[in-house]
């Protein structure tokens, strides 16, 4: 028997992923050599991954995995753990950039003579941050790479210390993206596979990466686009690995590594013994930010908490097995999310979460928390989402994007626990 999906309710699992034929246990397997060669020949058969539901309503499993080769995901949402590798060209006499600033936004410049990483969350020196709270954090680090990516100029500004080969002192100039050597859009933690639904159950209004969230439970923010979001698609990593090729901010880009604070395990096992409940497995990515488009790579700012990026991301998954399309065709009403208090319990680190509630029941605009109806909003946008899966499909299907097998796959639920809190 095939390994059951994960994060999904009992009702998700479809049987016959595997089939009987002439007294022989049987098992639909593709290879990624396979699909390519039909994407390449333009015959590939691609689709969405809303579509993909409708197709295995209508068909099953086992047809549709024979039918379909590819299905595309998508993602569009703030994504703090984002930035930018930027080397900035030799000045004359030549300079090494100890300290960078772009639009009066610190980089960090401990790299190289002319390199800098541009964080997305990063402020001015100047920002009032939450001196006047709750503040409004109007411009950061997400803002300026959307500037740069737009080709409007910016203004940047090192100073260094001096040295025999590099003795120039300071430089102030305007740069645009197209004038600088190298732009590589390098996301430590992106695409999140399921993120918390955030309530507050104290009785005054905080500030969080999840939005204002009003008091005594006045409203929920959830992030995550549910049954077209990338990594809810294949739980397992059965498919993403290092060497993915992914839709990265309008362009091309690959996952690299799996992302920081990857832990794809499980919260909860019932008691029938079935895993589920929410994972957290992560992506670190890459791609030429020279050829993204400012639609996908928006700065973003938060009342009362910081600036960041919110970034598209969609990932193609080939139908390589029945396991394969069982997952990827998991709905919004078997896809979960865990409620947590984010007035007392998550600052203070408190383990566990109220309830899990479904996709389906937040995209409702509403749940029930504790006996009361709470109004939901989203801080991901679906309708982004679908365009960036409908963008992607169309890539595959016209032969201009080919499927990356990975070298090495991600660590899934079976790799155990990692990390431990810090004390202090």
């Amino acid at each position: 028997m095939l390994k059951k999906p994960l994060l999904y309710s009992e009702e998700a699992f479809i049987i016959g992923a595997e089939h009987l034929f002439g007294g022989v246990l049987m098992a639909i397997e593709k290879s990624y050599a396979e699909i390519n060669a039909k994407i390449k020949a333009g015959k590939a058969v691609v689709v969405t991954a809303e579509e993909l539901i409708s197709m295995v309503d209508e068909k099953g499993v086992e047809k549709t995995t024979e039918e379909v080769d590819v299905v595309t995901t998508g993602t569009f949402a703030p994504m703090c753990s984002s930035g930018v590798f930027l080397n900035l060209g030799h000045t004359t006499p030549k300079m090494k950039m100890h300290q960078v600033w772009l639009n009066n936004v610190p980089a960090y410049g401990g790299i190289a003579a002319v390199d800098a990483y541009l964080g997305a969350t990063a402020l001015p020196d100047n920002d009032p941050l939450n001196n006047n709270y709750p503040g409004e954090f109007k411009y950061g680090g997400g803002h300026v790479i959307e500037d740069l990516v737009a080709r409007k100029p910016v203004r940047f500004r090192a100073t260094g210390y001096g040295t025999d080969c590099y003795p120039r002192r300071e430089i102030e100039t305007n740069i645009t993206l197209d004038e600088i050597n190298e732009a590589i859009l390098f996301n430590p933690r992106n695409a999140y596979q399921s993120y918390n639904c955030g309530v507050n159950l104290t009785s005054r209004t905080v500030y969080t990466y999840l939005g204002m969230l009003k008091p005594n439970l006045g409203n929920a923010h959830y992030s995550t686009s549910g049954q077209l979001s990338p990594l809810l698609k294949d739980p397992n990593f059965n498919t993403i690995g290092v060497g993915t090729r992914i839709f990265l901010g309008g362009g091309t880009g690959y996952v690299v590594w799996n992302g920081t604070q990857h832990f794809p395990e499980f919260l909860q096992i019932d008691s029938d013994g079935e895993q589920k409940g929410p994972a957290g497995g992560t992506l670190s990515v890459l791609g030429d930010l020279k050829q993204m488009k400012p639609e996908w790579l928006i700065g973003t700012s938060y009342l009362g908490y910081g600036a960041t990026l919110s970034v598209g991301i969609g990932i193609p998954i080939p139908m390589l097995n029945e396991e394969v399309c069982r997952n990827a065709a998991v709905k919004d009403k078997d896809l979960y999310a865990p409620v947590i208090d984010y007035g007392e319990a998550y600052p203070n680190a408190k383990p566990g979460y109220m309830k899990l509630v479904s996709f389906a029941e937040l995209k409702s605009g509403k749940i029930i928390v504790n006996g009361k109806e709470v109004p939901t909003a989203p801080l991901s946008s679906y309708p982004k989402a679908k365009k960036i899966a409908a963008q992607l499909k169309d890539w595959v299907a016209e032969g201009e994007f080919t499927l990356g097998e990975p070298s090495q796959l991600l660590p899934s639920a079976d790799a155990g626990l990692k990390g431990k809190p810090l004390k202090g």
